[in-house]
């Protein structure tokens, strides 16, 4: 790798981003921080685990335990099997600080926290999924914000170049630091598209529940090609993810992101899969879709987001949102259900061919961070931890001798 050009490069981009970003961006950059990245190891299965929030539990307090004994908690994801971290990327979450009234507050969650993850996951041993949000917040089925430093863009084209520097950018950066990530994820469960919530009348149009697929087509690719261009200067190959949720939508949206001359060039098709909210389809029915997907879209399968409940009891006040309701036949919310449950899931994710499985956030403890919605943690009980930090069986599944491994 020509390192000087490397650095031409990437300083030529950071001049036609906004100056915020270029400054976000360039601020910490030297040559002492080009450092090739390291090529990453060939998995046959990725058990994975989406840690978005460690870092900030770590900053409030948290502990991760194993018999009582504090430890890192990347260590110990990495020594149980898990060999894929995901992580989800803000454009500018500066939303939080005024949940402290501090505006010198931490942000997390952008690219700094990112980062800082990242060294930590491929110290370890593991490879990284980087999930852009393409938005300051949650990106979801339900709410696809604008960044505020791209609100006021009227025009396909500089939505399109905005979306290419932002990305081209951020990962020449991770590339100069050797963190580049093996896998990234354009959008966040973009069943409807992005960066439609909230937007003006003249803000493009990307909602494809209003039969907008060109203009999504269109930023789309434009955010692939530059993973593409960053290929081209690194040691590893990114591998790029679109991602929607609820198997149910799979078909509807994959046939019109491949279809037509303006077709989406990707490699590996994410699907959320919460088997108590995504009951269209049964629980023993996924192996099936799975196979009939990769069979029709000849691509690749990984479940990017599951989880399931061991209690329903909960560790602090924050309302929990998920273990509600009917339960996945035979597999009881205790211990013992939640690891059966992912035990058997992944075999059958195996037999179906898939890439791999991440878990939502395996280590969101109950610790009094803020978020936009409560205090704390409203997942602690589908957590990989008990309600004294320590470590639960179900690590289990990820050394478990499935068949087919």
């Amino acid at each position: 790798m020509n390192y000087k050009n490397l650095m031409i490069s990437l300083f030529v981009t950071v001049l036609i981003m906004s100056c915020s970003e270029a400054k976000e961006i360039t601020e910490s950059i030297g040559e002492e921080s080009l450092i090739p990245s390291d090529s990453t190891t060939e998995n046959s299965f990725y058990f994975g685990a989406d840690l978005s929030y460690v870092n900030q539990i770590l900053d409030e307090g948290g502990q991760y335990k194993v018999d009582n004994r504090q430890e890192n908690p990347y260590q110990i994801f990495a020594d149980r099997g898990t060999n894929l971290v995901r992580l989800r990327l803000w454009h500018t979450p500066k939303w939080s600080q005024s949940l402290d009234n501090d505006q010198e507050a931490k942000l997390y969650s952008d690219l700094a926290d990112v980062e800082k993850a990242m060294v930590e996951a491929k110290a370890k041993g593991m490879e990284v999924v980087l999930d852009f949000h393409y938005s300051d917040t949650w990106a979801d089925p339900d709410k696809q914000h604008v960044p505020e430093a791209w609100k006021n863009i009227e025009s396909l084209s500089v939505l399109s170049d905005s979306i290419y520097n932002y990305t081209f950018s951020t990962l020449t950066y991770l590339n100069s630091k050797g963190l580049m990530p093996s896998f990234v994820q354009i959008g966040n469960e973009t069943n409807c598209g992005m960066m439609y919530t909230d937007a003006s009348n003249t803000f493009p149009k990307c909602n494809v529940c209003d039969g907008n697929w060109a203009n999504l087509k269109t930023v789309l690719s434009s955010a692939i090609s530059a993973v593409h261009a960053v290929n081209d200067t690194a040691l590893t190959t990114t591998k790029t993810i679109l991602h929607v949720a609820d198997p149910k939508n799979i078909e509807w949206w994959f046939e019109n992101i491949t279809s037509g001359d303006d077709a989406v060039n990707f490699d590996i098709i994410g699907i959320s899969y919460y088997p108590i909210w995504h009951n269209t389809i049964a629980f023993n029915q996924m192996e099936t879709t799975v196979k009939g997907i990769k069979s029709k879209f000849n691509k690749e399968v990984m479940i990017v987001e599951i989880a399931y409940p061991w209690t329903t009891e909960a560790d602090d006040d924050y309302n929990n949102i998920f273990g509600y309701g009917d339960i996945v036949q035979g597999y009881p919310y205790t211990p013992e259900g939640h690891l059966n449950l992912m035990k058997s899931f992944t075999q059958s994710m195996i037999n179906a061919g898939a890439l791999g499985v991440i878990y939502w956030e395996p280590a969101w403890i109950a610790v009094p961070i803020k978020t936009l919605w409560g205090t704390g943690s409203s997942w602690e009980n589908c957590a990989f931890f008990d309600y004294n930090g320590n470590a639960t069986s179900i690590f289990d599944y990820m050394t478990y001798e499935y068949t087919g491994l």
